[in-house]
């Protein structure tokens, strides 16, 4: 007698349907387990090295944000945000350029003994400069000399 479901097949030949479920399963455990050791790792670097993580993840935002359009709901809620932290940014750079003048005061140095001190390093070049040509050409010359003199013979 034939069996009533044609398409039945016997338990120790899986079906085509069976593979790719089989398939499937694995890739799945794969990935999952993938995922998880990347995820670990990842974790592992941040705790490692928690600026590299910060640096890229505004790097990576900078990034995803130039190639994402804003809307106009955005633009709206984020105009004063994004004022009141160039406001705050400005003021950090002017603060770090007082600061480092006054440091730079307290160790003697200003524009103007800069000026001074490269004033005097060219002066320095010039005159050893000068002193080299004139050695050059009194060498030049006693040669010269020497060859232009009678030999006693």
């Amino acid at each position: 007698m034939k069996d009533a479901h044609p398409h039945a097949t016997s338990s120790s030949k899986p079906t085509s349907v069976e593979s790719v479920r089989a398939s499937a399963s694995h890739a799945l455990d794969t990935t999952t387990a993938s995922v998880r050791d990347l995820t670990g790792k990842a974790a592992s670097g941040i705790e490692a090295n928690p600026m590299s993580a910060l640096v890229g993840g505004i790097a990576l935002g900078a990034v995803v944000a130039a190639f994402v359009p804003r809307t106009a709901q955005e633009a709206r809620l984020l105009a004063t945000v994004g004022q009141r932290l160039s406001n705050t940014a400005y003021g950090a750079v002017d603060a770090a350029k007082d600061t480092a003048k006054s440091e730079l005061g307290v160790l003697g140095l200003s524009r103007d003994s800069a000026r001074d001190q490269a004033s005097r390093i060219l002066e320095g070049v010039i005159k050893a400069i000068s002193t080299a040509a004139l050695a050059a050409l009194t060498a030049a010359n006693d040669t010269s000399a020497a060859k232009k003199a009678p030999t006693g013979e």
